[in-house]
């Protein structure tokens, strides 16, 4: 698809130069080239290769600067996103905006930065590079598919009104060409819908399906299945479930895992619990195999480009040699030449030190800052919590009471310097008393398996946050979930140490948000080399699962 791109690309020089009655014009080109763009399609590794031979060989800035839009196409197929990226903004330091010649590889670098943007997630980033595409657009068929993708990025920022504006300023003169009419109607139907749950999408949808058919449009039909099986998710499972069935069947016959495994994912949530077993094998497997080949495709992308200067290096330095052998003169205009080139390779080293120091002096300091607002916040406020829970359902003496006040003002006063880990008690007591603690007469705390074995093993650092992360979740149950009734079970499971915390509240409530206490206590969890996982298939309540690797 991506390479139609680049090809529609030539055909708008031809025909924006033929529009103003101009010589067309011809775009320069080598050989290694025209390898690089015969092999796109077949072998978009080798043709990496010869794009990236361009790049450093050419003496054409305009070539070079396609050259890397051809390797950021291919990196993007390959799910290297960034490097996709990086990849086109060294291109765009190629181009001249006032040349005519160059404005066609910025309409396709400008582009191919929103479609990244928009894999990456940052939407209105992507909006931003489609406008500035939308500049050096003359072509009425390619604008209409960066307004396409415009309309994406609105739908996903969930500003409907836009996206089904600019779908209905493309599907008004656009229902001759059957392919497009039907993949806008069929986005169109979906975003109504998105903006109102009562919204009819049946009969668009289903329209657009039969042109799908009718095209053998399979790439539009896996597209089709997906929204159908999304619009009657809740209305008609059932029905949701056959076009997951029939997503899943396109999908693999397009040889495509991305759409795999949104299909997987909805026969997972959709299909009987004997049946589940495959789908989850399937999906793992895919998810594993997709990561595998993005990480070789990144790997494989920086080393073709380290041999490629290496042995551009090893070129010039036998060049080097045999000048010497030639010409004496000819050495010391080369040694004097090497002597400039180490100043101010010297130079641009030190600067660069330099703005790395400080950098690193920079993030130390957020570092510090990040680490005691982590400590204000397990010390301070979930101690104070906890200290007023305590206060509030039980009877507590004055001694005591004063004496928790005192060790949360000690820890307080601590609070910025690093202390080591001491477990004053046996830590499965401490356990104990800290979840015990949360218990009212109206909310019962239940543990089980918290026995003193089961923690020789676990590492004074887990224990730290295991502490914090249990307390956080009992400050949020308290606080948020409404429960009655509260089990926290322990055991050693396949070499890891499970925590299986459950309630009977409320559940969550919507997505998690970013900076949120349970969010923090994800990332504490994965800081210690854990993993959290929040049970999806409860109706009710709330069950999260933790994970820790026994040493």
């Amino acid at each position: 698809m991506k390479k139609l791109l680049l090809l529609t690309l030539v055909l708008i020089c031809c025909l924006f130069a033929c529009q103003k009655h101009q010589k067309p014009f011809i775009a320069k080109t080598e050989s290694d080239y025209e390898k690089a763009d015969s092999l796109f399609s077949s072998k978009p590794d080798s043709a990496f290769y010869y794009y990236n031979k361009v790049a450093l060989n050419s003496k054409d800035s305009s070539l070079i600067a396609r050259a890397y839009n051809g390797m950021a196409v291919i990196q993007s197929d390959a799910g290297d996103y960034f490097g996709s990226q990086q990849s086109l903004f060294i291109s765009l330091g190629y181009l001249d905006e006032q040349k005519e010649q160059d404005q066609y590889s910025l309409l396709s670098d400008y582009n191919e930065l929103g479609s990244t943007s928009l894999s990456l997630k940052n939407y209105d980033a992507a909006l931003g590079y489609y406008d500035r595409a939308a500049r050096f657009c003359k072509d009425k068929d390619f604008k209409i598919i960066m307004d396409n993708n415009k309309a994406v990025a609105y739908q996903k920022l969930k500003q409907y009104d836009k996206a089904i504006a600019i779908y209905n300023s493309i599907i008004t003169g656009n229902n001759k060409k059957k392919k497009e009419y039907a993949r806008v109607l069929s986005n169109l139907a979906r975003v109504r819908w998105l903006q109102n749950p009562n919204f009819n999408a049946a009969p668009d949808l289903l329209q657009a399906l039969q042109i799908r058919k009718e095209e053998k449009d399979l790439g539009g039909l896996n597209a089709s299945y997906a929204h159908l099986s999304d619009y009657y998710l809740r209305s008609h499972p059932d029905s949701s479930l056959f076009y997951a069935n029939k997503m899943y069947g396109t999908a693999q016959e397009l040889n495509n895992p991305s759409d795999q495994l949104e299909a997987l994912q909805k026969l997972i949530q959709l299909s009987p619990a004997a049946e589940l077993k495959p789908y989850f094998t399937r999906y793992q497997y895919l998810n594993d195999s997709i990561q595998t080949s993005r990480n070789n495709a990144k790997n494989q992308f920086a080393s073709i480009r380290f041999d490629a200067e290496k042995n551009r290096t090893e070129n010039l330095k036998l060049q080097k040699e045999n000048t010497e052998k030639r010409d004496q003169v000819i050495i010391l205009f080369a040694t004097l030449i090497v002597a400039a080139a180490a100043i101010v390779i010297g130079i641009l080293y030190y600067r660069k030190r330099q703005q790395q120091t400080k950098w690193e002096a920079q993030n130390q300091i957020q570092q510090s800052k990040l680490r005691t607002s982590k400590k204000v916040h397990d010390v301070v406020a979930n101690g104070l919590y906890q200290l007023m829970s305590k206060i509030e359902y039980n009877t507590i003496e004055k001694e005591q009471l004063l004496d928790e006040i005192e060790a949360l003002y000690e820890n307080s006063r601590d609070i910025s310097y690093e202390q080591p880990i001491i477990n004053r008690v046996d830590f499965h007591e401490e356990i104990q008393q800290l979840l015990t603690s949360f218990s009212t007469p109206k909310v019962k705390v239940l543990l089980t398996g918290n026995e003193k074995d089961l923690w020789n093993n676990v590492s004074e650092e887990a224990k730290y946050e295991l502490k914090h992360v249990l307390q956080e979740l009992m400050v949020n149950m308290k606080k948020h979930s409404s429960a009655q009734n509260v089990v926290v079970k322990f055991e050693q499971e396949n070499g890891n140490l499970h925590i299986q915390y459950t309630d009977d509240g409320i559940g969550l409530q919507g997505e998690l948000k970013k900076g949120n206490g349970l969010t923090n206590t994800g990332t504490r969890i994965i800081d210690i080399g854990g993993k959290l996982i929040f049970d999806s298939q409860r109706t009710t309540g709330l069950r999260i699962h933790i994970y820790i690797p026994i040493a």
